[in-house]
């Protein structure tokens, strides 16, 4: 009798390879994840500051800006908190439905407020329900997308600020303007997107993403040696989002210093082709790092074109040299940004505190609108827009050198 073939052990990674989340799941994962930004965008960039001119029309700037740092830090500590309490009791699914009740509530409740003081109360508790939504939301992803389809959804993630920013348009509709209340029209687009994945979603089971990072050999090596590469990860992203935040509210600005006739639609047309480009383009981007298995090169080769689109608009002495690097700018980095939030997920060491650590992480997103005023107020007036962007390079370029420089044998299974 022949004797049967030696069945032999798949390695981690293609063990990880091999099994894979189903798209539906995929697709409804990031609508809900989209519905995220809906929450935020069009109520942050223009109800808010709209509300803020009926309440108090004489401290616009200065209750817009405490409002703005009250939010962000409400942000920062409740997205860490919910997501570590999300790991405590291994539940996601009713975390993001309760924060999809609260933050909805307090929306709703925006329009009756009134008082400058009452609302900016209310946004730190708007912001804190939010987040009870958006950090085990964030956590999912880790917990059921293997990484053999960490750059579709990276490329899929893309579609977020898209969304958020076609649902700020709508509710400036002409046929909205006159409507008192369209914190209601968010607050339904919210519930339309978030509720199909907690309603339909049903991932297939990954039990080998809740493995520990560097123990599936079973040895008992500690996290200290994953600590390198998060932090460098943690790094180039809070750099890239600093150039990405300091554009984003100035950018009219500089526009019209080059051509005073440069108007607000003209923004708005530049910044939806950005935005819509970069969707196709990190859906692309991701596939074929998936495909090729190399998720980190990607990042790698877009916070480089980032600081390029920034050398291009601090050279520029032209509009459209400017706008031409503006869009190398907006779509290198909104690329990099996406795919780095999924490829983030590859270097976190503890399943079990997979909430928390991205919770952490999330502090690249808040922390620099904490910084860039600053950063602008110091270079602008005295130096120029060029003297800004040339800083912004600088930041880009760090950030390109320190992934492309991320010791290999340390990338907690990536591969550049």
């Amino acid at each position: 009798m022949a004797a049967l073939p030696r069945r032999v052990a798949m390695p981690p990674t293609e063990l990880h390879n091999a099994q894979r989340q189903s798209t539906t799941f995929m697709y409804l994962y990031a609508l809900a994840v989209s519905g995220g930004a809906v929450a935020y965008m069009p109520f942050l960039t223009i109800l808010l500051p709209l509300r803020v001119t009926v309440l108090a029309p004489d401290t616009i700037l200065a209750t817009l800006a405490v409002a703005a740092f009250a939010g962000a830090f409400s942000a920062s500590i409740s997205n860490i908190a919910f997501g570590w309490a999300s790991d405590v009791t291994r539940q996601r699914r009713g975390w993001i439905l309760a924060g999809l009740i609260f933050s909805t509530a307090l929306l709703l409740v925006m329009p009756y407020v009134a008082g400058s003081s009452l609302l900016i109360v209310m946004i730190v508790l708007w912001q804190f329900a939010l987040n009870m939504m958006l950090a085990p939301l964030a956590a999912w992803a880790g917990d059921c997308i293997p990484d053999a389809q960490k750059g579709m959804l990276g490329g899929l993630l893309a579609l977020a600020p898209a969304l958020g920013a076609l649902a700020g348009a709508i509710v400036t509709l002409d046929f909205f303007a006159v409507f008192p209340q369209r914190e209601l029209l968010v607050a339904c687009l919210v519930i339309l997107m978030v509720g199909p994945v907690l309603l339909f979603g049903r991932p297939l089971p990954m039990p080998c993403l809740m493995e520990r990072k560097g123990n599936e050999a079973g040895t008992s090596e500690t996290v200290e040696p994953q600590a390198h590469p998060v932090a460098r990860m943690w790094l180039a992203r809070l750099l890239v989002q600093i150039a990405e935040a300091s554009l984003f509210a100035f950018l009219l600005l500089w526009f019209r210093s080059l051509d005073p006739q440069f108007g607000e639609n003209d923004a708005a047309g530049i910044f939806a082709l950005v935005l819509g480009m970069a969707v196709f383009l990190s859906l692309a981007v991701g596939y074929w790092s998936d495909r090729e298995n190399r998720p980190i090169l990607p990042l790698i080769w877009s916070a480089g074109a980032a600081a390029v689109g920034l050398l291009m608009m601090a050279l520029a002495d032209g509009l459209l040299f400017a706008i031409l690097g503006y869009v190398a700018f907006g779509i290198a980095s909104s690329i990099f940004l996406a795919l780095h939030s999924s490829q983030t997920l590859r270097v976190l060491p503890r399943p079990q505190r997979r909430g928390r650590d991205l919770g952490i992480f999330n502090l690249t997103n808040t922390v620099p609108s904490l910084i860039m005023p600053w950063l602008t107020l110091l270079l602008v007036p005295k130096y120029g827009f060029d003297a800004l962007f040339l800083l912004l390079a600088a930041l880009a370029i760090i950030a390109c050198l320190l992934l492309l420089t991320m010791p290999r044998g340390r990338q907690a299974g990536l591969r550049a």
